[in-house]
């Protein structure tokens, strides 16, 4: 009978110590979970995401620009001198 309470009392610490961790871990262990569901989910594609982890390097410049009207046609073109 001593067998079977120990190992009730471990069943339950076991049991208690995973709740613990859970709780205590939870923002951590659901953007893993999430990370493992997209990368076994054979529909996802990354590439379809809106990645604005970085700006633009010169947000002036792009097809919407109107800066090739600014420049005046018949000024020489720069040269970088060293």
């Amino acid at each position: 009978m001593g067998a079977v309470t120990t190992v009730l009392i471990a069943i339950g610490g076991v049991i208690l110590g995973w709740i613990t961790i859970e709780i205590a871990c939870k923002p951590c262990l659901e953007k893993g979970r999430d990370a493992i569901d997209h990368n076994l989910d054979p529909d996802y594609d990354p590439d379809d995401q809106d990645n604005n982890i970085r700006a633009p390097l010169n947000p002036n410049l792009g097809p919407d620009s109107n800066q090739s009207e600014d420049l005046d046609s018949t000024a020489p073109p720069l040269i970088k001198s060293v």
